[in-house]
């Protein structure tokens, strides 16, 4: 028994050395691909060039929506550019490497599905279209421009705190996207 414990023992300091040498391996390389730009572990690529971001407020160009929509959008975009990646936020547009701007172009509600009994709303849908707009300060050009839509349900018995929760959701989903389609297209 004695024999065969200890050719476990070997077996297990083997593979311990084994799994040593491997992340020996694996972690200079994370960080040389970290710090070269080529990757990030937040699943961004952005440009070693680009070191800052300006996210000026949005524009707000649909009727009808809930108040303060413009704001929303502009911490979600912060968030998304400045605080889940390594860019840093640069408050003054003309100083910053990058500038992400974006317009919410269309605000819409609509019944999204309907009682058979009275013909009433029994699920309303908010939609929204969206235009960003990412600018490369450093090397002049458009990184990304695009119209992002995307829609969002809730019960009308839950109001204008309903409409306004289903709103938020839907913008938090469009700053995501951005982000992604922006990241990725670099």
């Amino acid at each position: 028994m004695r024999a065969q414990e200890s050719g476990i023992g070997r077996g297990r300091g083997r593979v311990a050395r084994r799994v040593a040498a491997f992340c020996c391996f694996l972690v200079p390389l994370a960080g040389l691909l970290q710090s070269c730009g080529v990757y990030s572990f937040s699943g961004a690529t952005i440009p070693a060039r680009l070191q800052t971001v300006a996210v000026p407020l949005v524009e707000d160009r649909s009727t009808g929506g809930p108040p303060a929509m413009d704001r929303l959008l502009t911490d979600a975009l912060v968030e998304r550019f400045a605080d889940r990646s390594r860019l840093s936020l640069e408050p003054d547009e003309a100083e910053a490497d990058a500038v992400v701007r974006a317009t919410i172009e269309q605000f819409s509600i609509a019944p999204a599905a309907v009682t058979s009994d009275d013909n009433l709303a029994s699920l309303n849908r908010v939609s929204l279209a969206v235009r960003v707009v990412v600018e490369d300060r450093v090397e002049p050009g458009e990184l990304l421009a695009r119209t992002f839509t995307a829609s969002e349900d809730y019960v009308p018995s839950a109001g204008l705190q309903g409409q306004a929760d289903a709103a938020a959701a839907v913008l938090e989903q469009i700053a995501r996207d951005a982000f992604t389609a922006a990241t990725s297209d670099w």
